[in-house]
């Protein structure tokens, strides 16, 4: 059994005057407001199969409330239980009936039972709320992320044109092994394509990266021709293997031809720097001075460039 709401609320509400005790006290006078979320807490609760008869449980209203303690104040379920038990700010805030202290398996049993729709709508009515009272208008979102350790390589033009071989090579592999394929001879460059990423790795010099990475990308686009030509000349009829093997060929040739377009900007088709003493052309800022001039070189070289103003009006002045 369980209830929706507290009916009746303590008369030991107290909250702290500590500016977190001000805080969650300002947060409970609006979810005052809020009845629907304590109602979509509540039908969330009932899919757990709880009968109408039988212990009382957590009522929905202090489900939702310890929800948000835990969110806001970013607690595990065993420091939520430990402060609900301490703090009487918290006790005030979750509405939790006198002398109940829930357990850290209670509180990850209710808490984890509220769906995603429920946690939705929750920020749907605080951003209203915030946009009736002109404190947000909600159009810039501001998201938190942690940094965690992946079992990734960082992504370099190298290393990504290497990883291209690899994979074409595995869908040069699958294709001979499908039914009625044609056969080809086709070579494997992925000892090829490592040595030179290693090597461009611990070279020095642009010079002989260049070199490396026109080797490198050679190697790729080799390996894409021999894949292109296999996907050309596989039947159209042959199986679901043969279309999946085809889906995956059209989505990675994209993504290759993009490693190899950016390689070649980046390394191959680099522009150089511009000279340190070239300035930019920009009108000059005397009207009268300047309106029947022309180019001119000045003794440094530089091309100084005056804007003829015969039809253009001079600004007009401040009253």
């Amino acid at each position: 059994m369980r209830q929706e709401r507290t009916v009746q609320a303590t008369i030991f509400e107290v909250f702290a005057r500590h500016e977190i005790g001000c805080a969650l006290q300002a947060i409970s006078q609006w979810l005052d407001g809020q009845r629907p979320l304590v109602s979509l807490v509540a039908g969330d609760l009932r899919r757990q199969g709880v009968r109408e008869t039988g212990r009382r449980g957590l009522p929905a209203e202090t489900v939702l409330r310890c929800a948000l303690l835990k969110q806001q104040r970013q607690l595990s379920y065993e420091e939520l239980a430990f402060h609900l038990e301490d703090s009487a700010s918290f006790r005030a805030f979750a509405r939790l009936p006198l002398r109940w202290s829930p357990k850290k398996s209670v509180l990850h049993h209710t808490i984890s039972a509220l769906r995603p729709q429920t946690w939705e709508a929750v920020n749907q009515a605080l951003l209203v709320s915030a946009q009736q009272e002109k404190l947000e208008s909600g159009a810039t979102v501001r998201i938190d992320s942690t940094v965690s350790a992946a079992l990734m390589h960082p992504p370099s033009d190298s290393t990504l044109l290497w990883d291209a071989v690899r994979v074409m090579t595995r869908l040069l592999r699958r294709a001979g092994r499908l039914p009625e394929a044609p056969a080809m001879r086709w070579r494997d460059r992925r000892r090829l394509a490592k040595k030179r990423a290693r090597a461009i790795d611990y070279s020095r010099g642009k010079a002989k990266k260049r070199v490396l990475y026109r080797e490198l990308i050679a190697a790729v686009q080799a390996t894409r021709a021999e894949l292109q030509t296999v996907a050309e000349g596989l039947p159209e009829t042959v199986g679901m293997a043969a279309e999946r093997w085809r889906a995956g060929v059209n989505h990675y040739l994209p993504l290759i031809a993009r490693i190899i377009d950016q390689s070649e900007r980046r390394v191959l088709k680099s522009l150089p720097r511009r000279r340190p003493g070239a300035r930019r052309c920009r009108p000059a800022r005397n009207w009268s001075a300047c309106s029947n001039r022309t180019p001119t070189s000045s003794s440094r070289g530089v091309v100084r460039c005056s804007t003829d103003t015969s039809s253009i009006s001079p600004p007009a002045r401040a009253a």
